[in-house]
């Protein structure tokens, strides 16, 4: 570490290549899933897609407990708090994502999600009394929904599929918003790994998924009928977007702290506008890149975000 005048100090260049590289990668994961999804639901319906990304993203985490001899967590307690994180953390926005991106590009579904920390910060106030609202927070919130009305361009008058997809991208955002200050206030600090808990987590999704599916979604889609880019599509948003995705986020954590780890959400819309236009040649509105830029600077603001961070001496809090 590097001492500044004021006596805080700067990640020195060793930690950096400790952590730098698995953050980036991250980024490019979690960026890259809008485009996954966005393939997928061209052939699946959206609750299969989602089916077939949490069981790939089972059986990845179930390998990595099975080499790392880890188990599944005993608390019964715990598998409730559990469910009700597979519920709103990860069955609705899969679902909720897959309905919007087959109405709206997978640009403007990976900017919608930067919107999360906008509605997890007056949760986590209101709802689950884990933080506390000052002014400076309030002025980022307004800031923040001001470039969520620029992303919707509302001068331009609002409806149809494009406004429903969009509206659907940010229910997903804020199911992503109650489950994070939920899992903070039940389930950070409890016993067990993390990999653990997440396995745990999404064999609860899978079993809600098993039924869910073939309700409302109809019959299972017969592998052999799907193209080759959708089935590894649909690997990569299990494997990658939630097995090795979630190993890499972990190391950030241990190295470099939770507040570097979540920083990440302000990289993954760059990252899915990057893809989308490139691959997918969607299109870009210049109004959905500034309103992106201008929601990302009111989160910024709501959590108080400094240029440079304050450390004691270790890399993680």
């Amino acid at each position: 570490m590097q001492a500044l005048p004021d006596g805080s100090r700067t990640p020195s260049h060793a930690e950096l290549r400790r952590w730098l590289p698995g953050y980036l990668v991250l980024a490019v994961i979690w960026g890259t899933s809008f485009l996954f999804i966005k393939v997928g639901v061209r052939e699946l319906h959206p609750l299969w897609l989602t089916f077939g990304r949490v069981a790939a993203g089972v059986l990845t985490l179930l390998v990595v407990l099975a080499v790392t001899r880890d188990r599944l967590p005993r608390d019964a307690r715990l598998w409730g708090h559990l469910s009700v994180v597979a519920l709103v953390g990860v069955v609705l926005p899969f679902t909720l994502f897959g309905f919007g991106e087959q109405r709206v590009s997978s640009v403007l579904a990976g900017i919608w999600n930067a919107a999360t920390p906008l509605v997890a910060l007056p949760l986590a106030v209101l709802v689950f009394r884990t933080e506390r609202l000052t002014a400076r927070r309030v002025a980022g919130l307004g800031l923040g929904f001001a470039g969520v009305l620029v992303v919707l361009a509302v001068w331009r008058g609002v409806g149809g599929a494009q406004l429903t997809g969009q509206l659907m991208c940010f229910a997903a955002a804020m199911c992503y918003s109650v489950a994070i200050p939920y899992q903070k206030k039940f389930i950070a600090g409890r016993a067990g790994s993390g990999v653990s808990m997440a396995a745990a987590q999404l064999l609860i999704a899978l079993a809600m998924l098993a039924v869910a599916a073939p309700l409302l979604g109809g019959p299972p889609p017969d592998p052999t009928a799907l193209s080759g880019e959708v089935v590894l599509c649909v690997l990569a948003l299990g494997a990658l977007g939630t097995g090795i995705a979630f190993m890499l986020n972990l190391q950030v954590i241990r190295v470099a702290g939770a507040s570097t780890s979540t920083s990440v959400t302000y990289l993954m819309p760059v990252v899915a506008t990057v893809v989308g236009v490139l691959i997918l040649r969607e299109h870009l509105h210049w109004n959905q890149p500034v309103g992106a830029l201008v929601v990302l600077a009111g989160v910024a603001v709501a959590q108080g975000l400094r240029l440079r961070r304050r450390a004691t001496g270790r890399s993680t809090p």
